[in-house]
């Protein structure tokens, strides 16, 4: 396995396997149209937008094998003024999930945040239907503060929770 910053020759198999995910996880949640249809081209805009114009506080990181990306994250760092680092994504291939991958990728953002961002927080946001991410999250330490509504790309009013960490330190087993 290799890890490595994401650069603006990474869009398109992001874009594929955010797709993927979604496709996979929002399934009954999202409509079928946007998620058989539309899906691809929006997410490959969102990450044009992304990649194509990155922020100082930004981190996309890459999990690839020899021959496909396996996963990915994006952060902002200190994004919110309580609750510090938006964890904005975070997706593993199918075929890799189980593996510790999604671990290994929080722990790279949880030391990316506390030796960039030192007093901020971490925290990310998860639709209430993905019970197997909450539950992921959860098991690192992770609680849910709060409830709201995500607007999604295709129209809908979706139930989503806010997940914080109180110091990134949490996932970096240096508490």
């Amino acid at each position: 396995m290799n890890y490595r910053n994401a650069n603006y020759n990474d869009i398109d198999a992001i874009a594929e396997l955010h797709a993927e995910s979604w496709r996979e996880i929002y399934r009954g949640i999202l409509s079928d149209s946007f998620l058989n249809k539309e899906v691809l081209s929006e997410r490959r805009q969102a990450w044009e937008e992304i990649l194509g114009k990155p922020l100082d506080n930004q981190l996309v990181f890459l999990v690839e094998s020899k021959s496909s990306l396996c996963g990915f994250i994006c952060a902002s760092g200190a994004k919110h003024p309580q609750l510090g680092t938006l964890i904005d994504n975070l997706h593993i291939n199918r075929n890799y999930k189980g593996q510790g991958l999604g671990t290994r990728l929080l722990s790279t953002v949880a030391q990316w945040s506390l030796k960039n961002f030192p007093k901020a927080g971490l925290y990310l946001e998860v639709l209430e239907e993905n019970h197997l991410a909450r539950s992921f999250y959860e098991s690192l330490g992770a609680t849910n503060v709060s409830e709201n509504y995500w607007h999604s790309p295709c129209n809908t009013k979706v139930k989503e929770f806010l997940y914080a960490w109180k110091s990134p330190a949490q996932l970096t087993g240096n508490q």
